[in-house]
């Protein structure tokens, strides 16, 4: 970035400590964008991977995937590969316990399945993981539940499209595939944070994805500040009293230190 373009975003950022500063319950959404820097791809960037290979999207759709065995195997697959396994929580991830030491943290709703969120030391209690987590493995016909890597083991050893242990049935990651409903208390407890908090922080989210991107237009018609960070533009922009553009491992320490 140039000098000017540092400065810029430079104010934005201070205007985003003072927002902080002076908010008492501040609501957290973050989208692919914070996962990044861990080396975690996003699905629909530029180097995203569905942008990369479309026909990996079709392993997330519960249609696809319940009808079709070569879907499964794929899927399989690509979670025994997932970046996941090896990836850390980044700076992003760390400073938002800031939050949480300056108890202003009301709840984090996050988009994504990687669990890194867990990882940084978040309080699990305050954590909503609305598109669910690839860290589970559950069975589709019983409530049976366990680690991923319980199932990936299967797999390492032969089983291509591996059954559940208790009633055969089929086995996929605990995450929500399209075609799949949201869990009402996740989406239950991310309106009440919309609705009683008084600064909405939107991370590393395009805001393209419902209904979970209600959230932000909720907090603001309750009178909630609204500050956005992300590597490009979002499609709620102009509702936001403070845009930010940059790595957010870079730019949310700088954001969210105590001064």
């Amino acid at each position: 970035m140039g000098d000017a373009q540092d400065q810029a975003v430079a104010e934005q950022i201070e205007r985003a400590r003072g927002l902080i500063d002076e908010a008492g319950r501040v609501a957290v959404l973050t989208g692919a964008g914070i996962s990044t820097d861990s080396r975690i791809p996003d699905f629909r960037g530029p180097q995203g991977v569905w942008t990369k290979n479309p026909k990996a999207e079709k392993t997330a759709t519960i249609q696809n995937y319940v009808a079709e065995k070569d879907v499964r195997i794929r899927a399989w697959r690509g979670r025994l590969d997932s970046p996941v396994w090896s990836a850390e929580p980044n700076d992003g991830h760390l400073a938002l316990l800031e939050l949480e030491r300056r108890r202003k943290m009301s709840l984090l709703i996050t988009q994504n399945i990687d669990g890194l969120h867990h990882a940084a030391g978040s309080d699990p209690d305050r954590i909503v993981e609305v598109h669910g987590s690839i860290r589970e493995v559950v069975c589709l016909s019983c409530d049976y539940r366990a680690p991923m890597q319980v199932a990936l083991d299967r797999v390492r050893g032969g089983e291509e499209d591996p059954e559940c242990p208790e009633c055969g049935g089929m086995l996929k990651s605990s995450t929500i595939s399209f075609g799949q409903s949201l869990i009402e208390e996740d989406l239950r407890r991310a309106d009440e944070a919309a609705r009683v908090c008084d600064l909405m922080l939107a991370i590393g989210s395009t805001l393209a994805v419902y209904p979970i991107a209600n959230v932000v237009p909720m907090a603001k018609a309750t009178g909630a500040k609204l500050i956005i960070l992300n590597g490009e533009p979002t499609e709620m922009d102009e509702l936001a009293d403070v845009v930010v553009r940059g790595s957010i491992s870079e730019v949310l320490p700088k954001m969210l230190a105590a001064r």
